[in-house]
């Protein structure tokens, strides 16, 4: 297992590199404006703009900057300074990274809870009213675009603007350091919105991975036992089932904690995908690249705790 995790951390070390050089080619080739231009505004001289551009280290080689952002990142943890403001993009990323893992984390628990619930009731009462009631209602949630659904309970339950006003204070994120009470109120829609599709992904994907499940010879043995019916789903069952769910959930995560971007931007919450549509919209490359190494981190971490956690979960699976 030790060698197995050290052997990952080096990949994850390299895709982090990978990805990092991708997004520095890509932010150099596509047309996405002179960030010395934007920052200089339309009335500046060329020799104005040719001072901003060497003051930003933009007049040397992209193998140059490339370098030297990574001697950064790698020896100070370093990510640069942003073109727009000149604020350390580090420091930009630590003041958003709390509205969005607060905002992941709930609506984490919120989908587990629905999805894995419904997903295992479907399974064990499968071609049943309330088996295809669920499935029904989970397409639809499925369909059903986010920013569409996160307008739609705005205009229904918002304590401002909504016709019913249930949830006070959704649309004006308060941290959780302020006022907690605030901040829990303000983020139940948000909650229940991005975790709305994404219970139903999981549980469709339980039901079908667990009535699979249940067909199988040791199912049926353990039955043949006396085992109650219960044990037998959630011991057996549901532990072999639910391996796909993990995988799938260490996707997920991952990408969250990169931000959230149109939930962020329906309920005004000023999370890290907010900061990274701001700062692509002013070509303020050194967010972006910053932001999306953070977000390749999630996604490695993530995995890499996904894997391990299957000898745990499945007997089956063993590392070598």
């Amino acid at each position: 297992m030790t060698r197995y995790i050290i052997r990952r951390l080096l990949w994850g070390v390299a895709l982090l590199f990978i990805v990092s050089a991708l997004t520095f080619v890509l932010f150099d080739l596509l047309p996405s404006g002179d960030p010395a231009k934007l920052r200089a505004g339309r009335t500046a001289t060329p020799q104005a703009i040719a001072h901003i551009r060497h003051e930003l280290g933009l007049d040397k080689p992209v193998y140059t900057q490339f370098f030297d952002y990574m001697k950064g990142v790698v020896l100070h943890f370093d990510l640069g300074y942003s073109y727009y403001s000149h604020a350390p993009v580090k420091s930009l990323i630590a003041e958003r990274l709390p509205a969005t893992v607060s905002l992941a984390v709930g609506a984490i628990v919120i989908w587990l809870l629905v999805g894995l619930s419904v997903g295992i009731v479907s399974a064990v009462r499968q071609r049943t009213l309330i088996d295809r009631t669920a499935m029904g209602t989970a397409l639809v949630f499925i369909s059903a675009p986010e920013y569409w659904l996160g307008l739609l309970a705005l205009f229904l339950f918002a304590s401002d603007i909504g016709k019913l006003a249930v949830f006070p204070g959704a649309g004006s994120y308060v941290a959780f350091s302020s006022e907690p009470v605030k901040w829990f109120t303000a983020l139940i829609l948000p909650w229940l919105v991005l975790a709305a599709s994404f219970a139903a992904v999981y549980a469709r994907l339980l039901r079908g991975s667990l009535v699979e499940v249940l067909g199988e010879d040791y199912i049926r043995t353990a039955r043949a036992k006396g085992l109650p019916e219960r044990r037998v789903v959630m011991r057996h069952g549901v532990r072999s089932a639910i391996t796909p769910i993990v995988t799938v959930l260490g996707l997920d995560i991952g990408t969250l904690l990169g931000g959230a971007l149109l939930i962020e931007v329906v309920f005004n919450i000023p999370g890290v995908g907010r900061l990274n549509y701001d700062a692509i919209t002013h070509a303020d490359f050194p967010i972006v690249q910053g932001t999306v190494l953070l977000a390749a981190l999630f996604i490695v971490v993530a995995n890499l705790l996904v894997d391990i956690s299957y000898a745990f979960l499945d007997p089956r699976v063993r590392f070598k």
